[in-house]
C-alpha cells in the first residue's frame, strides 16, 4: 500500500473514532432520559391512589344515603305511609298496650329482638321487636296463611339484610305491614313496588332514635 494510500485509512479510521466518540455521550443521553421518563410516571401510585379515590366516593355517597331524608319521588313512592310522632322510649318488662297493631314504636323491653335479616317463623312479642325498630331496623309482619309465592318473595327480601326482621302476626288488618320506628305502612301483596321503597327509606333511616345501635347479640326467639 502507498504512503498516501495509508494516510488516507488512517484519516479515515480517526474519523470513524471521532464519530463513534460523538455518538456514545448521545446515547448515554437518550438512555439517561429513558431512564428518567420511566421514573418519572409512577403508575403503581397513580393506579393506588385512583383506586382508593373511588372508594372514598362510594363509601360518601352510601353515608349519604343512609343519613338522608326520603326524596319527594320517594316520598310519592311510598304513599300509604303513616306517620306516629314523640314515642316513648322507655324501657319495661312488662307489657305494652300500643296504639298500633303492630306497634310502630313506645315504651319497650330493655333487650331487642335479633333483626340481622332474621326470618321468624312464630309471633314475635311486641316489646322486644319495638325495641329493634329503635335501632334502626323495619319490622315486616304478615297474616298468617299468606299464600307461599307472597311469603317467598318476603324471606327474599329480608334474609341476610342487616337490621330487618319478618315474623307472622296474628289478626292483621293487612295481608303484610311494614313497621319502622314512627312509620307504618300496609300493602295486599308482597310484589307492591313500596315495600322496597320503605326498605330504602327506612332500614336504618333518618328516623331512627339510635343509629348504630346493635341488631344482633340479644333475642334469638319468638
Amino acid at each position: 500500500m502507498s504512503k498516501s494510500a495509508r494516510t488516507r485509512a488512517r484519516n479515515q479510521n480517526q474519523q470513524k473514532n471521532q464519530q463513534n466518540r460523538n455518538r456514545a455521550p448521545q446515547a448515554r443521553n437518550r438512555n439517561q432520559k429513558n431512564v428518567l421518563t420511566k421514573r418519572e410516571v409512577p403508575w403503581g401510585g397513580i393506579v393506588f391512589f385512583t383506586v382508593i379515590g373511588v372508594v372514598a366516593v362510594v363509601a360518601i355517597a352510601f353515608a349519604f344515603m343512609q343519613t338522608r331524608e326520603p326524596s319527594a319521588s320517594e316520598a310519592a313512592a311510598i304513599s300509604g305511609v303513616v306517620q306516629k310522632d314523640n314515642l316513648s322510649r322507655d324501657h319495661t318488662g312488662g307489657a305494652v298496650q300500643y296504639d298500633t297493631d303492630p306497634p310502630m314504636g313506645g315504651a319497650h323491653d330493655p333487650v331487642w329482638q335479633n333483626c340481622d335479616g332474621r326470618v321468624y317463623d312464630q309471633p314475635l312479642r311486641n316489646e322486644n321487636a319495638v325495641h329493634s325498630l329503635e335501632h334502626g331496623a323495619v319490622w315486616i309482619t304478615y297474616r298468617p296463611g299468606l299464600a307461599g309465592d307472597q311469603l317467598d318473595r318476603l324471606k327474599d327480601k329480608v334474609d341476610g339484610t342487616d337490621y330487618t326482621l319478618l315474623s307472622p302476626y296474628p289478626n292483621l288488618d293487612a295481608p303484610i305491614v311494614l313497621s319502622a320506628w314512627g312509620k307504618q305502612l300496609k300493602v295486599q301483596d308482597a310484589s307492591d313496588s313500596r315495600i322496597d321503597a320503605f326498605l330504602r327509606a327506612y332500614v336504618k333511616g333518618p328516623q331512627t332514635p339510635e343509629p348504630g345501635a346493635a341488631c344482633n347479640g340479644a333475642k334469638d326467639t319468638p
